[in-house]
């Protein structure tokens, strides 16, 4: 499956993408917000790759690889996950290496996600779970419709610190109306 906007596409990842992987994730700035550490060993991207193979296979997961278009670098993952085929709902998740930010290319990329989720998987609602203090991811889950809809203090423990979780919910009706 592949996915193509003005500037990117968007596509299955490959085994050859374990090294870019680890680029942008042992980043601390891109892993500042995650619900995981930041990456320590390229055989991370390995264990990524290898559940989203298995994500494919299964249907439960299509973490898609942000490739520019103009260069064919991989600069970012887009990740529509836990998909429950009976409530037509799923969560997603993205990271973008931080020489790209406020570039737009995450807004480029979850349009036309969403817009896939939405059309061809039928999908009637989608989720995601930020740390509040992720204003830029805030701003982009605004931006394409979400709807902040709860907050859980204390819900992750990363590098020993505590976090809390917004959660962010579009549907379908308010896709289709934007």
């Amino acid at each position: 499956m592949t996915l193509q906007t003005k500037r990117l596409t968007l596509r299955f990842l490959h085994a050859s993408d374990t090294q870019a992987l680890y680029t942008i994730h042992s980043d601390p700035a891109v892993m500042r917000y995650f619900s995981g550490p930041t990456w320590t060993d390229p055989a991370q991207g390995d264990a990524v790759i290898a559940r989203a193979l298995d994500g494919y296979s299964s249907g439960s997961g299509m973490q898609l690889a942000l490739i520019l278009r103009d260069t064919g670098k991989l600069i970012g993952t887009i990740n529509p996950h836990a998909f429950h085929a009976q409530n037509r709902r799923c969560e997603i998740g993205y990271a973008l290496a931080s020489a790209h930010w406020g570039q737009g290319y995450l807004s480029e990329a979850m349009r036309a996600t969403l817009d896939y989720l939405f059309k061809e998987k039928n999908m009637n609602r989608i989720e995601a779970d930020i740390d509040p203090r992720n204003l830029a991811s805030a701003k982009l889950l605004e931006r394409m419709g979400f709807q902040k809809e709860g907050y859980m203090p204390e819900r992750w423990i990363v590098n020993g610190e505590i976090c809390d979780t917004a959660f962010y919910g579009l549907l379908r009706r308010g896709w289709e109306a934007s």
